[in-house]
């Protein structure tokens, strides 16, 4: 049954991104509401873009966002994923039973403007600074995908944004690089024991959505991406969990499973640690019934540095080329 609901969902994701592929153009957005966009102003080709599936908008980003204390959280168990960050002694964890409805969070946190972001069909949660050459911006989803990324965009000028790479591929801010900030993919339990007294994010509405419940049933076990025409990485499985940092503003890619063996390794001055407890977000229809993935700490001379655990075919897609650690 499981094998058959997830031949199902491929099929009709790919029927969806040829159908969509087709009708790929400016024309054709403008009249879905982007004539603020400029599309003149592009460093992709339009052919890459494909819908996926919710117009703008259409999963909501947070924008007022509530905490509270850990000791009142009473729905997340302690193995379940949270993207944990903490700047200027300001400590936040923000549960991806909440950020896979809603894939931006825009925040303050420590007096930094921020957006937390999470995109499910990549596994990749990376969070960025908001402002940008002086300009504030907050960030919502346009509902396309390239290369099954989410495609994010600013209120402020309506460019478009990929998110994986924090680039701005569409519009005035094309070109323009997001900076992003240290966090952690870590299990609450241990976003709890390094911060105490820290806050976690809950619904605004706690029924606006079933928070906790992973829409993409079996997704990190399936053949392939939903959404995706790429080239396939070669030596090892699409959909492999992989660590992906950079050192010294060059690229680097570890394959999960070989530092869930090792438990430690060292890259490049860079030392990549694994420890179980931790959910997957798309395993099992609860996420707090996935499967255990582990927890990863990344750091450089003892401090946290910018990484995602992402999947191999998204490295492949956006580096092409580059040799993961396996």
């Amino acid at each position: 049954m499981r094998m058959k609901m997830i031949r199902t969902l491929t099929a009709l994701f790919t029927l969806t991104a040829f159908t969509v592929l087709a009708h790929a153009t400016p024309e054709r957005w403008k009249n879905e509401g982007w004539r603020n966009t400029d599309f003149a102003n592009k460093s992709i080709e339009f052919s890459e873009v494909l819908s996926g599936g919710p117009p703008r908008d259409g999963i909501p980003s947070i924008d007022a966002p509530k905490f509270i204390g850990l000791a009142e959280e009473k729905t997340l168990s302690d193995t379940e994923p949270v993207i944990g960050l903490e700047i200027n002694g300001d400590a936040r964890a923000y549960p991806l039973r909440i950020l896979t409805w809603h894939e931006i969070v825009n925040d303050d946190v420590g007096g930094v403007p921020v957006a937390v972001t999470y995109c499910p069909l990549c596994n990749s949660s990376i969070v960025f600074e908001r402002k940008v050459n002086d300009k504030l911006l907050d960030f919502g989803t346009t509902g396309k995908l390239r290369n099954s990324d989410m495609v994010m965009y600013d209120r402020q000028t309506e460019s478009w944004w990929q998110q994986f790479i924090g680039m701005g591929i569409v519009g005035e801010m094309n070109g323009v690089e997001l900076k992003s900030v240290p966090s952690r993919l870590e299990s609450f339990a241990n976003f709890k024991a390094r911060y105490p007294d820290g806050k976690v994010l809950v619904p605004n509405n706690p029924n606006f959505r079933d928070y906790g419940r992973n829409p993409y049933f079996n997704y990190d076990s399936s053949a392939r991406p939903f959404l995706y025409q790429g080239p396939m990485p070669e030596g090892i499985e699409p959909m492999v969990r992989v660590i992906a940092f950079k050192v010294d503003g060059t690229q680097k890619a570890v394959a999960m499973p070989l530092l869930a063996e090792k438990k430690e390794l060292d890259v490049d001055g860079v030392k990549l640690t694994w420890s179980a407890g931790q959910n997957s977000a798309l395993d099992d229809t609860a996420i707090a019934k996935g499967r255990d993935v582990g927890n990863v700490v990344v750091q450089k001379e003892g401090k946290d540095i910018v990484y995602d655990v992402t999947f191999a075919f998204v490295i492949n897609a956006f580096h092409p080329g580059i040799d993961i650690v396996k």
